[in-house]
Formats: structure tokens, C-alpha cells, sequence
């Protein structure tokens, strides 16, 4: 009997531990330990940030799925990782922390066989001082919750804007060194659609902020693309989109600090601005989850499993330093870690070896570049990969590790520009491959035609049937593993 610790219930999390189970023969164990009770489907966010949806419809508790699937649940968040077992014990473990309120504070070890990392972001707030919605001075829609929050500030924002006062939202990223633009740049247009709904457009000015040096970045570098027979750039495409809804737009810019009712930025010049605002959604950066790691002998070997970003080290190369020396083929593609393979990371959990975009720092020497994102679909798809290669290995199976590099993937992303289904929109971008090589596609790093972006409202309803098919997917319906990740 083998043994499998998914560590997170997110995108990643989620889908390995489906297909683990779907795979795995009844005598095997699949076990996910996660800090959250209830899967979140974290891009529709988006919608509950505006009140067009509620928590409710973006949530659903896990435990009963996993009841039902024969997962062993444990509501916790993993604290340490023993890959060589400890003192006589030579077990592998994981150390946990439970976070329900019935076993809150408790700790356990869990032994494991093969352990996947999927724990995700934490969400760094803290690293602008005055960033967030707990401690700061700043929105979010990272969270359901943070979300709600948003929404009912908008709304004080609009019934504001009504009573004849003027208005100045600020969207955008917390940090010079965020991931997650299109995120950011989702929610601008759809606090755009809502402002002219309610009639209050003309009362409110909307600031675009972002760490991009050029609009279109999405921190994947930009794309070219073929469009009508003509090549042209995501920079103007999306450059379009803000000049026709009005949005002003800061980019090549980092926050440094968030006040109540001002922020501070510098921007690729090195000049220090100040903006006032009345409302400002501003993601945070992403690390890894604080997580420590110690050999047999109790010896804190951290350092050797997880980058100094707190993400898992995986089958990357990251000798390489300069941008110039970058390459497709520096990414991952079995996600093991190279000194215990059976250790696994899927998601946002794995270090990238670079970013994709080129890296910025103003003239002060601060960084301004966006991280690579590692969301959605690769996240989807990572995770199923990692999970077949383990029940490969359960089952005895010789055969290669499964593979899913970002450099050899496609992915999609449609983000709305406004909720409505009869006059709503969404810009839909397909990218080939995640991450650019040009060794294949010398002219733009993607394949030109499998590279582009179209707005319209065909878009918006794609974006809604995705809603619910994932959630559907999540909820391990009726033919949920024929639904791609």
C-alpha cells in the first residue's frame, strides 16, 4: 500500500488528488491537507469584487467532495517536511498545524510515500508597508472574502460618485515584483462596466498601476500575434481597450508605501510620485508558504528543497543569471525535486528558474518587473502530470516521468471586461507556448498563428460557461476528468 500527501486544495492541489484517486486502486491512500475548508474559484473573484456574484457561488466545501471520493481530508497547513524521516524513524513525513476549529493548534505527523507540494502563494502584503485589507490601507480580490470586501466599498464608491462627489479608483499591482496583471487589468474593465451601469462613469477617473514596462506584458513578455494578415503586438491591443473605456494607465511602476487615502510609487526613472485615491484594489506579491524542511539527523535542509523565495525547487535550471543566458530550456518538465524524488511541487508551489519577462529595476535600484505567472490552466495541467507519474510508480510501471513544461504548453486566459450577458465583453488571449522559445519561433517566441487576442462579447459568454464547467470539474461531477484542465 502506497501512501500520497497532496499538500493544498487549490487549482493544483485539487485536480492531483482527483486524478490520484480516479487512478489509484482503493488500497492506496490519497490524503490532502490543506489550511482551507472550502475550493475557491479564485478567477470568478473577479465578479464577486463587483457584486455581480457572491461568495457563495464561488465557493464549496471540500470536505464532503473528499468524503465521497474517498480522500482523507485533514484541514491543516503543513509546517515542515521530514524527507528522511527523523532519528530511528526513517519514515518520510510531513509535520502539520490543524486550523479547524475543533482541532485548532493541534499538530501531527502524517507519513507519506510521495508528496506533492501544491500550497500555492502566500500573499505577501507585508512586503509594502499599508498594503492589504486587514492591515493596510488597500483592497483585494485574492480571496472570496478580501473580494466581498472590495464589492462593498465599490458600492460606497458609486452611491458617493451619485451624490455629486468625484471619484479616483486605483487598480492595479502592490509591488514592483507582482505576478497576476491580468488579474488586475480583469478588474479594472469590469469596475469600468460598473461605473457606467450605475450611471456614475463621468464622476470617476480610473487609474490602471502596474509593474509592467509596457502595457500587454502580463509578465509572460508580451505576445506578437498575426491578426487580419498583419503582425501585431498584446501592447497595442490592450493599449486600444484603455484609451477606448477612458482608463489612464501607469506602468514600469513599484508602490512603496500605501497611506489611507494616498499611495507612493516609483517608477522606472527612480522619480518618487504621490496619488490620493478613494478606492484602491492593489494585488500583493507571491511567495512561497513558510514551510522548513530537516534531514534525518534534524539538520535544517530548507535551503536545499525550497528556493530563497520559499517555492519547492524542482527540475529546473537555475545556475543560469543573466537574461542574455535564458532559455526555454532552463523550465521544469517533471516537477520532481532533484535531491528526493518523491517530492513533487505543481502550481504556483515550484520556483521558476527565471521570469519570463526581462527583469527592470528603476534607478534606484528597486525592482519593477512582474513574476512569471503559473496559474489556471498550467497549474490544471501541471498537477495531472505529477499525478500520473506517481501512480506510474505506484502501479510499477517503467516508464518516463509524465511532462508539462511551460515552454512546450498552450494556455488560455479569458478575462472579462464587463458582466453583462447581453452587452458584456472579455478579451481572449490564446498563448503558444507559456513560455517564449526562440529557438522554434526565432521571429516572436510563439507560434504565430496558436498566439493571439480577440474582445467581444462571444468572449464574456466563454468566460461564464467556464464558471460553471469548473465548478462542475471541481465538484468531481458526472464526467468531470473528460472537462481538460
Amino acid at each position: 500500500m502506497a501512501r500520497v500527501i497532496v499538500l493544498g486544495a487549490g487549482v493544483a492541489g485539487h485536480t492531483a488528488a482527483q486524478h490520484l484517486r480516479r487512478m489509484l486502486p482503493r488500497q492506496h491512500d490519497v490524503i490532502v491537507v490543506s489550511p482551507n475548508s472550502q475550493w475557491n474559484w479564485i478567477p470568478s473573484n473577479i465578479w464577486v469584487g463587483t457584486g455581480r456574484m457572491t461568495k457563495d457561488q464561488v465557493l464549496f466545501p471540500l470536505a464532503p467532495v473528499y468524503r465521497k471520493k474517498g480522500i482523507d481530508f485533514h484541514q491543516a497547513k503543513a509546517v515542515a517536511i521530514y524527507p528522511e524521516g527523523l532519528g530511528p524513524d526513517s519514515t518520510p513525513h510531513v509535520e502539520v498545524e490543524y486550523t479547524s476549529p475543533e482541532q485548532k493548534g493541534r499538530t501531527a505527523r502524517i507519513g507519506y510515500d510521495y508528496l506533492i507540494n501544491a500550497t500555492g502563494p502566500k500573499l505577501k502584503f507585508e512586503a509594502t508597508p499599508g498594503l492589504g485589507p486587514d492591515a493596510g490601507h488597500s483592497l483585494s480580490v485574492c480571496t472570496a472574502a478580501h473580494a466581498e470586501q472590495a464589492s462593498q466599498r465599490l458600492a460606497a464608491i458609486i452611491d458617493a460618485a451619485k451624490s455629486g462627489r468625484r471619484q479616483r479608483l486605483v487598480i492595479g499591482m502592490g509591488n514592483g515584483t507582482c505576478t497576476c496583471q491580468g488579474a488586475a487589468f480583469e478588474y479594472t474593465f469590469n469596475v469600468e462596466f460598473e461605473l457606467r451601469e450605475a450611471g456614475v462613469r463621468d464622476a470617476c477617473e480610473i487609474v490602471y498601476l502596474t509593474n509592467e514596462a509596457e502595457l500587454g506584458d502580463f509578465g509572460v513578455g508580451g505576445m506578437r500575434f498575426k491578426q487580419n494578415g498583419f503582425f501585431t503586438t498584446s501592447q497595442l491591443w490592450t493599449e486600444s481597450l484603455f484609451r477606448e473605456r477612458g482608463v489612464k494607465a501607469i506602468s514600469g511602476a513599484a508602490v512603496t508605501r500605501v497611506d489611507e487615502g494616498e499611495l507612493v510609487y516609483e517608477t522606472l526613472d527612480g522619480v518618487e510620485h504621490a496619488l490620493d485615491f478613494d478606492f484602491a484594489m492593489l494585488l500583493p506579491p507571491f511567495c512561497g508558504q513558510p514551510i522548513a524542511a530537516y534531514a534525518n539527523d534534524g539538520t535544517d535542509i530548507t535551503d536545499t528543497i525550497f528556493a530563497p523565495s520559499g517555492f519547492m525547487k524542482v527540475d529546473a535550471d537555475y545556475s543560469k543569471t543573466s537574461y542574455e543566458e535564458w532559455s526555454a530550456e532552463d523550465w521544469p518538465r517533471t516537477y520532481q525535486n532533484p535531491t528526493y524524488d518523491t517530492l513533487f511541487a505543481a502550481g504556483i508551489a515550484f520556483a521558476p528558474p527565471h521570469p519570463i519577462s526581462k527583469p527592470r529595476a528603476s534607478a534606484g535600484g528597486t525592482p519593477i518587473a512582474p513574476a512569471p505567472p503559473r496559474t489556471g490552466q498550467p497549474s490544471g495541467t501541471i498537477a495531472r502530470a505529477v499525478a500520473e507519474t506517481i501512480v506510474d510508480r505506484i502501479k510499477g510501471r517503467d516508464k518516463p516521468a509524465h511532462q508539462a513544461s511551460m515552454a512546450d504548453m498552450g494556455a488560455s486566459c479569458v478575462a472579462s471586461t464587463g458582466a453583462d450577458l447581453m452587452h458584456g465583453s472579455a478579451a481572449a488571449m490564446i498563448m503558444y507556448p507559456v513560455v517564449p522559445d526562440y529557438r522554434k519561433y526565432p521571429l516572436t517566441g510563439r507560434h504565430p498563428r496558436h498566439t493571439r487576442g480577440e474582445i467581444g462579447l462571444f468572449g464574456h459568454w466563454v468566460k461564464h460557461m467556464l464558471h460553471y464547467l469548473f465548478l462542475h470539474k471541481a465538484k468531481g461531477r458526472f464526467g468531470w476528468s473528460l472537462i481538460p484542465e
